[in-house]
């Protein structure tokens, strides 16, 4: 491996904190842009600090992905603000003339975008951090791969997700597919929680592993025979659970480990987007 580090950045995420977060601010047409000129100045800083070689960032340019087909009840853009769903492809804009490598998800989404670079480009760097704190994504924890909650300054490695959740990062599909996602629109199994989650997975690895019968365990649960029988109710749905909590690895991104290199801003395009939005954006 060489020195050469990696950040990939959860765009949806960073631009919807923005959006709840700073100041209102119109452009000279009347445009909400508050939450695009945030993101920005996050982004710069990132870029600039000097911690990371490559920076990407990933957007979800359409809300719904193949999961929606899957599934009926999984997130869409329904209940989005206006305001902030007419500022995604600003937040592009953005990202790009700051000369930073954009991922535009359609079919696949966000997190997606994010598993993928980490698998794929994980053997050309000495490191990848995925700046997000969603926990789905912590199953992409490994070996010099780590998420980053940077509102809260916390980051998490394979010892870091076990002491969050009680499980392997590997685990992590099984465990939301148990106590759900609200974020995503996963309902879970009823009557599992997060405490039952952790012990019947660290316990037993896997859903599929999970004895269904009380006698079979070896291990005290509170309310076992209640969440055993709600198991056996759902055997269908906690895999289609898990199969929307699982991540895709194997996006194509269109991109080389070289096209993510940090190499300043893009002045024209910046001062473009700035002359739109009567901002001054600096480089």
């Amino acid at each position: 491996m060489t020195e050469d580090r990696l950040c990939v950045v959860d765009g949806t995420y960073e631009l919807f904190r923005a959006y709840f977060g700073a100041p209102s601010r119109t452009s000279p047409g009347g445009q909400e842009i508050g939450a695009t000129v945030a993101l920005g100045r996050s982004l710069r800083s990132l870029a600039q600090s000097g911690q990371f070689s490559h920076v990407a960032v990933a957007f979800d340019t359409t809300i719904e992905s193949f999961r929606n087909a899957l599934f009926d009840g999984y997130k869409t853009g329904e209940g989005i603000e206006p305001e902030l769903f007419a500022q995604f492809p600003l937040a592009e804009r953005m990202a790009k003339a700051l000369g930073l490598c954009v991922f535009s998800m359609v079919e696949f989404e966000a997190d997606d975008a994010l598993a993928s670079a980490a698998a794929q480009f994980l053997d050309r760097s000495s490191g990848v951090v995925i700046a997000s704190p969603d926990k789905d994504l912590l199953q992409c924890v490994r070996p010099f791969v780590t998420t980053w909650d940077r509102l809260r300054e916390k980051t998490y490695d394979e010892v870091g997700v076990v002491e969050k959740l009680g499980i392997v990062p590997a685990r992590v599909p099984d465990y939301l597919a148990l106590v759900g996602d609200t974020a995503d629109g996963i309902p879970g199994v009823p009557k599992w929680g997060a405490k039952s989650a952790a012990a019947a997975l660290s316990r037993f690895g896997s859903l599929e592993n999970i004895p269904r019968e009380v006698d079979a365990w070896d291990i005290k649960l509170r309310g076992l025979p209640t969440l055993l029988e709600q198991l056996r109710n759902h055997e269908e749905e906690v895999l289609l659970y898990r199969t929307l909590a699982t991540l895709r690895e194997d996006v194509d991104l269109g991109v080389t480990f070289e096209d993510m290199r940090y190499k300043g801003t893009d002045e024209e395009a910046l001062t473009s987007l700035g002359a739109e939005l009567g901002v001054l954006l600096r480089g």
